[in-house]
């Protein structure tokens, strides 16, 4: 079975797929004890394992089981614990929650879905809808199945561009003093964090952007700022998110993203659109026999009933935004477009900020685990002229991530991620400063809980893993 994880967590050649109906476990613990004796580990019919001891005696050992978090830790079982995580991040789970509301009055939960703009396109392309009308669409089939509200990760995505433009105007002040406070790399792609963190460790994670991703920034709305005006406690809500990609459950499981006091995850669970399609499949539906309804504006990105997108990349559009919000920032410059040249491949982009012949800013879009390499080997050479980078997992960038709905037989897959694109961009975008929602919350919600907070809540931080080259030589 191939896995649909991002390139960049498919690092290894072992053929280790476990299957459901198997324990995902580590290796087992063998205490070490002084002395000349020796003794040898044996496995049993019933696949356990035995210690057998020189004078013939047998201690049975006990497996170290593992969970979701111990995925992030570990040097090559991200495939292999494919099958425990999707029993944990499902649809199935959603379904769950929803049943249990339906026939419990105890223990009920306020059922919140956030909508990724990527898999809204998806699914449009998918039944041949507009980007919004999926979008309205979409509210009124989580909203029959009991969900209590739905939102558009495009608005949390507004707070991470805005974070990224001021976090990158901060770096380059203090470039001088700081030698990796440049080059900016981008920190939404969850596959690229995680291979970042296990592969390069500590020389790379000081470049990654400490901002939230969308995500995450949703997280920290829902469970936070909403949550209280609602007069919900966290552990009260149930948050789903709906990304284009199946990384993204991994990030979800971060510990930097449990809240300790509520004892809950800010994203409780991460389903594809290729799992929204099954849902409609899983009830005999098309998304086209689902009547539109209203959009949830709280937290949406909306004008009337059609939804406002951001500029720049599929991605996010994060190269844009920074880039013209520093050349204006920083050296007065108004960047109406920009100009992208291609370099070794389409997944390969540069832009720059030219004065009198001198270069001012030097940008850079790198997709995929080829060029991701490449640009890590620059940097470590010290290469790079990169003062930002966008670095996507996925070829193409997140508009064509393992979690989209798939072609249909038949159907070209360029030509579907085609369609895919042109729905994205359809949309209407909204410049980041210009959204006044978004600018009443840095006021009321941001500004009341301090400096420090609002820091927490709007980043993140990053750990080094301990690399390892076999994993029988682990040391639990």
């Amino acid at each position: 079975m191939a896995s649909q994880f991002s390139g960049v967590l498919q690092l290894t050649d072992l053929d280790d797929f476990i299957t459901p109906s198997q324990e995902c476990v580590k290796p087992v613990k063998v205490e070490k004890k002084h002395g000349k004796s020796v003794a040898r580990i044996q496995i049993e019919d019933d696949g356990s394992y035995v210690q057998v001891n020189q004078d013939g005696g047998k201690q049975k050992l006990e497996k170290a089981k593992i969970t979701l978090n111990d995925c992030l830790a570990c040097s090559g079982c991200i495939t292999s614990a494919e099958s425990v995580l999707i029993s944990q991040q499902s649809h199935e789970e959603l379904l769950k929650v929803l049943r249990n509301n339906e026939s419990s009055d105890t223990d009920q939960k306020v059922v919140v879905v956030s909508v990724s703009p990527q898999s809204r396109a998806s699914l449009a392309a998918r039944f041949q809808l507009s980007s919004s009308e999926a979008g309205r669409r979409l509210t009124s089939f989580f909203k029959d199945l009991g969900v209590h509200h739905v939102f558009d990760t495009s608005f949390s995505r507004t707070f991470s561009l805005l974070e990224s433009q001021r976090e990158f105007v901060e770096r380059f002040q203090r470039k001088e003093q700081d030698s990796k406070s440049l080059p900016m790399l981008t920190s939404a792609c969850p596959g690229w964090i995680c291979y970042a963190e296990k592969t390069h460790g500590e020389f790379i994670l000081p470049y990654i952007s400490t901002t939230r991703s969308p995500q995450q920034m949703m997280g920290s709305l829902v469970k936070g700022y909403f949550a209280e005006q609602q007069g919900l406690s966290p552990e009260q809500i149930y948050h789903v998110a709906v990304m284009p990609c199946f990384d993204k459950k991994l990030e979800a499981s971060r510990s930097d993203f449990y809240l300790n006091e509520a004892e809950t995850r800010e994203v409780d669970c991460v389903i594809t659109s290729g799992e929204v399609q099954k849902m409609l499949e899983e009830k005999n539906m098309s998304l086209n026999d689902v009547e539109p309804a209203p959009l949830d504006t709280m937290f949406s990105s909306v004008s009337g009933d059609e939804f406002l997108s951001h500029s720049g990349s599929g991605s996010g559009g994060y190269l844009h935004h920074v880039f013209t919000y520093a050349a204006k920032q920083l050296f007065g410059e108004e960047v109406k477009e920009l100009t992208y040249k291609t370099l070794r491949n389409k997944d390969f982009q540069e832009v720059t900020l030219e004065k009198d012949g001198v270069v001012l800013l030097s940008f850079a879009s790198t997709y995929g685990f080829r060029n991701i390499q490449n640009l890590v080997q620059k940097l470590k050479r010290g290469k790079s002229p990169y003062h930002f980078v966008e670095v996507m997992a996925c070829p193409s960038g997140c508009l064509n991530g393992g979690g989209q709905v798939k072609p249909l037989p038949g159907q070209n897959p360029k030509e579907l991620l085609q369609k895919v694109e042109e729905l994205y961009t359809a949309e209407r975008p909204l410049s980041p400063e210009d959204d006044t929602r978004v600018a009443e919350l840095y006021q009321s919600w941001l500004h009341s809980v301090g400096e420090e907070r609002a820091k927490e809540l709007l980043h993140t931080r990053y750990h080094a893993v301990e690399k390892m080259t076999n994993g029988l030589t682990m040391k639990w």
